[in-house]
């Protein structure tokens, strides 16, 4: 199966790393939020990728084309221009890269791929969003509802401090950036053709909102962590995570 990755927004909440690259190519590591997207999916088995490209697109066509050669030693004969790499560390990933406009919204860029999906079910997510989620029970729970198309539900965390007042208004609890009772979508969602019936130029949100007046879409509920990076502020802590605790590095973890 497919999984599409939306990356051509332009990331204009992180313009400290965004005016030179594609929200999708800042690092997280020593590595891009996209290769990290990519990794939770292929540990999963699914390693065939369509990326919807658009601002700053060029940026990632560099990085797959010269990641080998970034990540491993070789030997260039310059007069040849022949190479040897000394490791066989590459991922095994087959990516089709695709423009689907510098400023089309996301609606739009999946219009313009439908060419390369054909008449089968596949994935969507976006590429600024990292979870230890199973994609496989994803995958088997949309086949189960028969709906036209899956969301992920996760609990987003507050970016403020919450307070809790007695009758006296003094404060008798404060939480740091606590995870929120309600859900939204995550991303990590799967499609039959049929959301191409509800999908039109603007938002993929605009076509979610459709399928559920139709009783279309169904959720799938994601307990664990799950965080997106839209703003400098997240990009550090996806970093301090990293550092730290890799808490969505499973492929890290354990064999498929």
């Amino acid at each position: 199966m497919k999984t599409v990755i939306l990356c051509g927004g332009r990331g204009a909440r992180l313009k400290e790393e965004t005016e030179f690259k594609p929200k999708p190519m800042v690092r997280v590591g020593s590595q891009p939020i996209l290769w990290h997207i990519m990794k939770i999916y292929a540990h999963h088995g699914h390693r065939e990728f369509l990326l919807a490209l658009g601002y700053k697109g060029q940026a990632i066509k560099e990085f797959f084309l010269n990641e080998r050669a970034y990540s491993s030693d070789f030997t260039l004969q310059t007069a040849g221009g022949e190479i040897a790499f000394h490791e066989q560390s590459a991922d095994d990933f087959t990516v089709t890269f695709a423009d689907t406009g510098d400023d089309s919204l996301t609606g739009e860029r999946l219009r313009r791929l439908r060419r390369y999906l054909g008449n089968e079910e596949f994935m969507l997510t976006y590429g600024d969003g990292v979870a230890d989620i199973d994609i496989g029970e994803l995958v088997r729970f949309h086949r189960q509802q028969g709906t036209v198309a899956t969301i992920t539900g996760v609990h987003p965390h507050s970016k403020y401090g919450l307070i809790r007042q007695d009758d006296r208004h003094r404060v008798e609890q404060f939480s740091q950036k606590p995870a929120l009772a309600e859900y939204v979508n995550g991303g990590f969602m799967v499609m039959e053709p049929a959301v191409f019936d509800y999908v039109d130029d603007g938002m993929i949100e605009d076509a979610l909102i459709r399928l559920t007046q139709d009783r279309q879409l169904s959720v799938y509920l994601h307990g664990g962590f799950w965080k997106a990076m839209d703003t400098y502020q997240e990009m550090e802590e996806l970093n301090r995570l990293w550092e730290e605790k890799r808490p969505w590095a499973i492929w890290e973890r354990s064999k498929t």
